[in-house]
């Protein structure tokens, strides 16, 4: 049995024209409503005329066509306005000459190409019709017609409106939808950098390292295992970093949002590279720290990162705070070890999780310190879920 929140979707996949079609045949089936009879228009305030076999034309003139309405409307609006013309002139006045406003608006809605045009052919038509109308008696005078005619404009500039007001939420779909991809392409680069820099260089460092120890095998066959894992778990990292952009991929978990939990395992790499490091925790995690989470592990990623490449063999503090609404994550090395590249690299590591702190409200500074060595602050306000 079909769902009813599965009838909208159903009824959108029908033919325009298909789902045009009840509104036509609801005008067309509302003139022989006999409450309905003679309510429709009177333009011109001719006498009433019986109902012949000619009305049932008309009837079909001024209605049928809406069911074209939105994929022609230029010919829908000629043809409904052929029938409520003839309508007004043989006096029928039915109700449906109600379907000469619906044409209007929808023609002002969707015509694309040439609406000045059709709205110059229309005012055009409009003017004999007056003057038909007058020669047959009728007592409306220039006022009458003029007041009308402002009306039909008026459905008219409805709709231009409504195609106004489409246009203009469309584009700011498209810029949001742009601005998603932007920052979801940001965000992946974000994570390829913290992902491929922290892997490759722990790799290089230890490749570096092996080359001096061919005459301690024991140490070699340690260092290339250490190696050997590292590579492991970068090729892991990156697949499921992958996975993401997969249209396939439902997994519902998330594997770039690795936790304060992770930090040992993050410390245990950077000190089998070969940098010593001390990690003292404090504290308990809130319940739900949310994307500060993420972000206290990329901060300590980040620094272990630039201690390896820059400071190698040097001894570096990672501390880690759960204070109570806020994480405070302080890192630093002590001197620049044999490498005098700046601790900070290019920068984009380090660009990327001020931006990142500065989301959530939170302070960043890093630095060179005045006794020497390099140190990473960050306070991050914990319990925000986005």
């Amino acid at each position: 049995m079909i769902k009813l929140r599965r009838l909208p979707d159903l009824w959108r996949q029908w033919p325009i024209t298909v789902r045009d079609l009840p509104i036509a045949l609801a005008l067309a089936l509302a003139t022989v409503v006999p409450a309905l009879e003679r309510q429709g228009t009177q333009l011109g305030d001719l006498p009433d005329r019986p109902y012949d076999a000619l009305t049932i034309g008309v009837v079909a003139l001024e209605c049928l066509p809406l069911a074209v309405r939105r994929r022609w409307p230029a010919v829908c609006l000629a043809l409904v306005s052929l029938g409520f013309a003839i309508d007004q002139l043989r006096g029928y006045h039915t109700i449906a000459g109600t379907g000469l406003a619906i044409a209007l608006i929808s023609a002002g809605t969707h015509l694309e190409r040439r609406r000045w045009t059709v709205a110059g052919l229309a005012t055009a038509a409009y003017v004999p019709l007056a003057i038909s109308l007058d020669r047959l008696g009728s007592g409306e005078g220039v006022a009458g017609f003029s007041t009308f005619y402002l009306l039909l404009a008026l459905a008219w500039g409805i709709g231009a409106w409504l195609r106004q007001n489409r246009a203009t939420e469309a584009e700011r779909r498209r810029h949001a939808e742009e601005a998603t991809r932007t920052a979801e392409r940001t965000r992946i680069a974000r994570e390829l950098h913290d992902v491929v820099t922290h892997h490759v260089t722990a790799m290089v460092v230890q490749a570096e390292a092996a080359r001096y120890l061919t005459g301690a095998p024991d140490k070699l066959d340690q260092t290339l295992t250490a190696i050997t894992g590292t590579g492991r778990r970068a090729v892991g990292d990156l697949r499921q970093l992958l996975d993401l952009l997969n249209p396939d991929h439902n997994s519902t978990g998330d594997p770039r949002t690795p936790s304060v939990g992770d930090l040992d395992a993050l410390v245990e790499h950077s000190r089998q590279a070969g940098q010593p490091v001390e990690f003292v925790r404090e504290g308990t995690p809130a319940a739900a720290t949310g994307s500060a989470e993420v972000v206290a592990y990329r901060v300590v990623q980040e620094a272990l990162t630039n201690a390896l490449k820059y400071a190698h063999g040097s001894r570096t503090r990672v501390r880690v705070h759960h204070g109570k609404g806020e994480t405070t994550v302080e890192i630093s090395t002590d001197g620049s070890g044999s490498d005098s590249a700046s601790p900070g690299g290019s920068g984009r590591g380090l660009a990327g999780l001020r931006e990142r702190v500065t989301v959530l409200g939170g302070d960043f500074s890093a630095g060179a310190q005045a006794s020497g060595g390099f140190l990473v602050r960050a306070r991050i306000p914990a319990g925000n879920p986005s």
